[in-house]
Formats: C-alpha cells, sequence, structure tokens
C-alpha cells in the first residue's frame, strides 16, 4: 500500500482551486434540482391536462344524457300531434280511394259498353267486306273467262295465217331455184362457145405470125454472113498489129502490176503507221484526260473531306456541349433522384415508428394464390422470356418486397378513401333527414314559402286540393317522416 502524505501547510492558489471545485459542485446540484423540478411539473401539468379531458369528457356525456331525455320528451309531444295529423290525412286518403274506386267501376262499365259496340260494328264491317269480295272475285271470273275465249280465237287466227304465209314462201322459193338453173345452164352454153372461137383465132394469129418471122430471119442471116466476109478481109493487118501490141500490153501489164504491189506495199505501210500515230495520240489524249479526271476527282474528294472533316469536327462541337448539357442534366436529376431516397428513407424511419408489432414482425402480405397457380408461376419463373417488356422486368425482379408493401399501403388508402366516401355520403343524407325533420317541427319564413301537408294554418293546409275532375287518376306519394327513418337506421 502506497504511504500516506502528511497534510502540511495549503497555499492560496490550493484553496481558490478547492472553492471553485465546491462552487461547480454547488452550481451543477441547482442544475440537477432544477431539471427534476421541471420534470416534475410537466409531468404533474400533463396529468393534470389528463384528468381535466378526463372529466370533461365525462360532464359532456352526462350532459348529452340529460339532453337526450329532454329531447326524446320533445320528440313524444311531437309524434303524438304528427300521429293525430297522420290520422286526419289518413281519413282524407280513404275517401280519396273510395271516389276513385267508385269512378274506376262506372269507367269500367263505359269501356265495356263501347267495347260491345265497337265488336258490333267490327262485325258489321266483316260482313260487308266479304260480300264485296264476293262480287268482285264473281267480275274477275267472268272477265277471265272473256279474255281467255279472245285469246283463243286470236290465237287460231295467227296460226292459220302462218301456215298460209309458209306454204307462200316454199313456192317461191321453188320457182327461184327452176329460175336460176336455167339461167347457169343458158350461160355455161355462151361460155363454151365463146372460148371455142378465141382459140380458133388465136391458132390462124400464130401460125401468119410463126410465118413472117421465119423469112425475115433468112435475110438477116445472109446479111450477117456477108458483113463477116467484109469484116475478116479488112481486119487482117490490124489484127496482126493487135498480137504484137497484146503482147507488149501484156509485158507492160506485168511491170505495173509489180509496180502496183510495191506501191500497195508502201502505201499499207504508210497506213500502219499513220494508225498506229493516231493510236499513240489517241491514249495519249486518252491518259491525258484521265489525268486531268482524277486531278478533278481527287481535288473534289479532298474539298468533299475538308467539308465532313469540318461538319465533323461542328458535330463533335455540338455532341461535346450537347454531352455537358445532358451530364449537367443528369447530374441534376441524380441529385433530385438521391435528395427523393433521402426523403424516402427518412419517411421509411418515421413510418416504421408508426407500424405495428403485427406489420413489424409481417411486413409483407401473404400471397393470395393458391398451391396450382404458384405452381404455374414458378414454372413460368424457369422459362426463358421472349417478350422484351418481360425481359426488362427480370432487372427489377429485387422490387417485389418494395411493391408488395406499397400495393400493401395503396389498397389500405383507397379502402380508407371508400370508406371516408360512404361516411360522407351516410353524414349527408343524415343532415338532409335532419333537415326534413327540423323543417316538419319548426315554423318560419322558409318553411312556409314551400309546401308541407303538415302545416295547416286555420283548418286550411297549403297543398292545393285535387280537382273535382275524376277522369283522370291522381297520383299517390308515400309520405315518411325524418324522425321514423332515423329510428329506424338508429
Amino acid at each position: 500500500m502506497p504511504r500516506r502524505r502528511k497534510k502540511g501547510p495549503k497555499t492560496e492558489e490550493e484553496r481558490l482551486l478547492m472553492l471553485q471545485q465546491k462552487m461547480m459542485a454547488e452550481e451543477e446540484q441547482l442544475r440537477k434540482k432544477e431539471r427534476l423540478l421541471n420534470q416534475f411539473l410537466k409531468d404533474k401539468l400533463a396529468k393534470e391536462e389528463r384528468n381535466s379531458t378526463l372529466n370533461l369528457n365525462k360532464i359532456n356525456t352526462q350532459w348529452r344524457v340529460i339532453l337526450r331525455e329532454v329531447k326524446a320528451k320533445e320528440l313524444r309531444k311531437d309524434i303524438e300531434i304528427l300521429s293525430q295529423t297522420f290520422e286526419r290525412v289518413v281519413d282524407c286518403k280513404d275517401s280519396m280511394i273510395k271516389s276513385l274506386a267508385k269512378d274506376l267501376t262506372e269507367a269500367e262499365d263505359r269501356n265495356a259498353h263501347a267495347l260491345q259496340s265497337h265488336l258490333h260494328n267490327v262485325d258489321e264491317l266483316l260482313e260487308l267486306q266479304r260480300s264485296r269480295l264476293a262480287y268482285l272475285e264473281e267480275c274477275y271470273c267472268k272477265e277471265l273467262e272473256a279474255l281467255t275465249k279472245e285469246f283463243e280465237t286470236e290465237r287460231k287466227m295467227i296460226i292459220d295465217q302462218h301456215e298460209k304465209e309458209i306454204r307462200y314462201l316454199q313456192d317461191v322459193f321453188l320457182a327461184m331455184e327452176q329460175n336460176f338453173l336455167d339461167a347457169e345452164y343458158e350461160a355455161k352454153l355462151e361460155f363454151q362457145s365463146m372460148w371455142d372461137d378465141l382459140k380458133n383465132k388465136n391458132l390462124e394469129e400464130k401460125h401468119f405470125l410463126r410465118m413472117q418471122l421465119e423469112g425475115t430471119v433468112e435475110d438477116l442471116w445472109r446479111r450477117f454472113q456477108k458483113a463477116l466476109k467484109n469484116y475478116t478481109n479488112a481486119t487482117e493487118d490490124r489484127k496482126l498489129a493487135f498480137e504484137t501490141l497484146k503482147a507488149k500490153d501484156e509485158k507492160s501489164s506485168k511491170e505495173i502490176e509489180m509496180q502496183m504491189k510495191k506501191l500497195q506495199k508502201i502505201q499499207d505501210s504508210i497506213a500502219i503507221l499513220r494508225g498506229k500515230i493516231s493510236a499513240h495520240t489517241r491514249e495519249n489524249e486518252e491518259q491525258n484526260q484521265r489525268i486531268r479526271d482524277n486531278k478533278d476527282l481527287v481535288h473534289r474528294q479532298l474539298q468533299k473531306l475538308k467539308q465532313q472533316m469540318i461538319k465533323a469536327r461542328e458535330e463533335a462541337r455540338h455532341n461535346l456541349a450537347k454531352l455537358t448539357w445532358e451530364s449537367n442534366i443528369a447530374l441534376k436529376a441524380l441529385k433530385k433522384i438521391v435528395e427523393k431516397g433521402n426523403l424516402i428513407l427518412k419517411l421509411a424511419e418515421i413510418c416504421r415508428k408508426f407500424e405495428t408489432e403485427e406489420e413489424k414482425v409481417l411486413p409483407f402480405y401473404s400471397s393470395m394464390l393458391t398451391p396450382e397457380e404458384l405452381l404455374q408461376v414458378g414454372h413460368n419463373d424457369h422459362e426463358e422470356p421472349t417478350i422484351e417488356l418481360a425481359k426488362l422486368m427480370e432487372n427489377y425482379t429485387g422490387l417485389e418486397n418494395f411493391w408488395k408493401r406499397y400495393n400493401k399501403v395503396k389498397l389500405e388508402q383507397l379502402s380508407l378513401q371508400r370508406k371516408r366516401a360512404q361516411l360522407l355520403e351516410t353524414n349527408k343524407k343524415l343532415k338532409h333527414m335532419l333537415k326534413q325533420y327540423l323543417d316538419g317541427i319548426s315554423v318560419n319564413d322558409e318553411v312556409l314559402s314551400q309546401l308541407n301537408p303538415l302545416l295547416i294554418i286555420n283548418q286550411c293546409s297549403n297543398i292545393p286540393l285535387p280537382a273535382t275532375d275524376h277522369s283522370q287518376k291522381q297520383p299517390i306519394h308515400n309520405i315518411t317522416e325524418a324522425a321514423h327513418v332515423v329510428s329506424r337506421i338508429l
């Protein structure tokens, strides 16, 4: 154990420190006492508020009981008055019903009498119509017989006339055929005689021409032989000169032919060289033209590439600006989504406090499907989806529990909205019935300005009496008081 130090004389600084520590301890104790006192006062105030609300509820319930008793006495008195007026109205309605029943019996008698007279008139009309139909049928039969007789006579006349015309046409046809055969025979005989005459005439002319041509041919042959002898005698010297000149001509023709072959060869070579020159010039021109075209094409491609490069730079600049703008929008949208997610998480934490024990233990409702439907769903889950929407839904399978809770809350919200609408409707009906009841038991300008069967002033009602004419049946309206409806509902 450590040895205890001996207490020596304390300095001024130590005393000040001791006093400060004591003062701080006292202040701490005072703060604790104030906190305890504030907490005690808050608890006491809350307790008083609870007691005051409880007492106020008790007072209100007792006061409601007293008001109900007073209101019940007033309602009993009003019911007695209303029952008397109701009996009076019922008596009026009974008398009206009796008068209407009497009028109904009288109307039925009148209807039966009118029906009997109508049936009698209908029978007379039917008898008159039958007699008229019989007369018309008789006239029809007579006209039909007359028409059939006239048709038969006219038919016989037409058939006789037709047979007469056929016989006449047959006779005419036979006569025309006989005349045609006679004319044909005469024409054949005349043709044969003319043909024989022309044949004999042609033979005579042919024989005469042959004799004349033979004499002319013999004369011409003698002349020809004589001219041939004279020609041979006159041209014998010339023939020898002609033979010598012919040999020289053959020799010179051979030389000319040789020279012509040489000239032809030279001309052929000149033509070949000219063709080669023209071919070379055409090839050079074509080559130069191709070079010019290639130059123009390269120039156009260069201009096109420059334009494409300028356009690509502009598109890249535009895409860069668009990318920056869309990135800013995406960043803002992501910030909003993050804020929304944080808000959802905060709301989820707040809603977690208001969850019941059952919701905390079982946050997700059980499936409403049957076992067969669950097996079918499991079988479909194993299959590969073919629809594009189903493929996209596979990415959101992790949100199934979220959608379950969301759907549960949505269903509860819809059920509460429907229940609220039903309660509003019942409240509206109750207000309407209460207004009817208050209008029935109170007297003011608004009630007096409207029709009210229960309001009778100086033994007169403000509803107009039905007309004295009993030919038309007046409608009957059943009226139910609001007090009875409220008593049945409540």
